[in-house]
């Protein structure tokens, strides 16, 4: 995500921090190149030149031109101004005060518009709210088959429309239905089209105008660019979207999508799709995503994922554990398998400050499940006590592992170093993130 911005971006700064004064010409070159890598980017034209004039006239006031540290200045100035075009602040949902909240998704065929609407019910029922999906997508069958799956993977109720063809019957009686299940969400998943038609969005303003819905979430492919940018704008003219949702990001190196659309429709994005599973989803904070694009990590978005993925008495059992040094290789499998479930291993290394400068440092996934493999094939004794593991031991290992004799050294090494080092750790009173990762030694290629 943002991968080819973050790197012209960094080469920018990098030459500004460089030099102990800055004038005016220095600035306009810098502007000059950042515009360049906004255009590689693929962001519209328009939100450029309106991202660029703020910018300009705060870096050749005084403040910059006289300051000590003026290209660290320059980096703050294009930092603030970038979370203002894609959104100041983080807007989440808020449930109305007489449930249920009704939730209306659009957007084009391919979109990932259904699959978005099981990942915002996981959300829902993470934080213990009862959702009703509603398959109103009559025009491709395998729509309503798939939010049938999803709901069932969920365990989260999907409205039954049996024979009814009318989107707006199946909507009207879906609605009756949750307010006699006390339903506190209702999700619609509308039809899709290749491309904006009449047809399309006279049937989403009747939907609109049965349902009330309570938000409109425009599902945008970021991997289309500007493009996504402008049918946002074309939905918003038509229907009133309140907010983006956009998919895909894992895949978008670029970023055109996420820097234009807030300034082309005026609607925030809301949340990102990060990968095809359904707990790939994240809440869209533009100052945490503009940090991630400098460079500068997201620290506040990994904790937020550990806290979600590790059980506070998990984390506190494990603390005593690394104080009386009796962390063991099971200990070891079992938080890898914790770790898994955070996300991929690239996602998570872009928001430890500082990772993204590591561009020879690649963590294979795969390796995870080498490491379980080889630690299953451990007896319980040899787990608890890697070092009564021998030369025989290894062999063996490797054999019912299907790994080498060097892949069994290479784990028991870098485990041995993750026990000094986490022994530090919890001296200085708490875990480290990085730790928990094993360093990134056997796991990084």
């Amino acid at each position: 995500m943002f991968e080819n911005l973050s790197d012209r971006l960094e080469g920018i700064y990098k030459k500004l921090k460089g030099r102990g004064v800055l004038k005016e010409p220095d600035v306009d070159e810098a502007l000059r190149e950042i515009r360049v890598a906004l255009i590689e980017a693929d962001v519209s034209l328009p939100v450029i030149k309106d991202f660029l004039e703020p910018v300009r006239e705060k870096a050749i006031g005084q403040e910059v031109l006289k300051s000590l540290t003026p290209g660290h200045q320059m980096v703050k100035i294009v930092n603030d101004e970038l979370t203002v075009l894609i959104g100041d602040e983080f807007k989440d949902i808020e449930l109305s005060s007489k449930p249920p909240t009704i939730i209306l998704m659009a957007g084009l065929q391919g979109s990932g518009k259904t699959t978005t609407v099981g990942k915002l019910a996981k959300r829902f029922k993470v934080k213990g709210k009862n959702c009703l999906l509603v398959p109103a997508d009559v025009h491709r069958p395998a729509a309503i088959e798939q939010l049938h799956v999803l709901g069932r993977d969920l365990g989260v109720a999907v409205f039954e429309g049996g024979e009814e063809k009318d989107p707006i019957a199946i909507c009207k009686k879906a609605l009756n239905e949750a307010t006699d299940k006390m339903s506190q969400v209702v999700i619609i998943d509308t039809a899709g089209r290749q491309q904006i038609d009449d047809e399309l969005m006279d049937e989403l303003q009747r939907i609109k105008i049965t349902v009330q819905p309570h938000e409109i979430l425009f599902v945008a492919d970021a991997m289309m660019g500007q493009q996504s940018a402008e049918i946002a704008k074309t939905f918003n003219d038509a229907i009133g979207i309140s907010g983006v949702i956009l998919t895909k990001m894992d895949g978008d190196a670029r970023g055109g999508a996420a820097l234009s659309i807030k300034s082309v429709t005026g609607m925030p994005i809301r949340f990102i799709g990060m990968g095809e599973k359904l707990d790939a989803f994240e809440p869209f904070h533009p100052d945490r995503i503009v940090s991630r694009i400098l460079g500068m990590g997201d620290v506040m978005s990994l904790v937020e994922k550990a806290e979600e993925n590790f059980e506070k008495e998990e984390q506190q059992a494990l603390e005593k554990k690394f104080k009386k040094n009796a962390f063991t290789l099971e200990d070891f499998r079992d938080q890898l398998k914790q770790i898994q479930k955070m996300g991929s291993m690239e996602q998570l290394l872009g928001m430890i400050p500082g990772a993204g400068k590591l561009k020879g440092l690649k963590v294979d996934n795969k390796a995870f499940v080498q490491v379980e493999a080889i630690i299953n094939s451990m007896t319980p004794k040899e787990r608890a006590k890697h070092n009564i593991i021998n030369a025989s031991r290894k062999r063996r290992i490797a054999q019912g592992s299907g790994t080498r004799v060097n892949d069994i050294n290479k784990l028991l090494k870098q485990f041995a170093q993750m026990q000094k080092m986490m022994k530090k750790v919890s001296r200085g009173g708490g875990l480290n993130f990085g730790s928990l990762m094993g360093g990134g030694g056997f796991l990084g290629r």
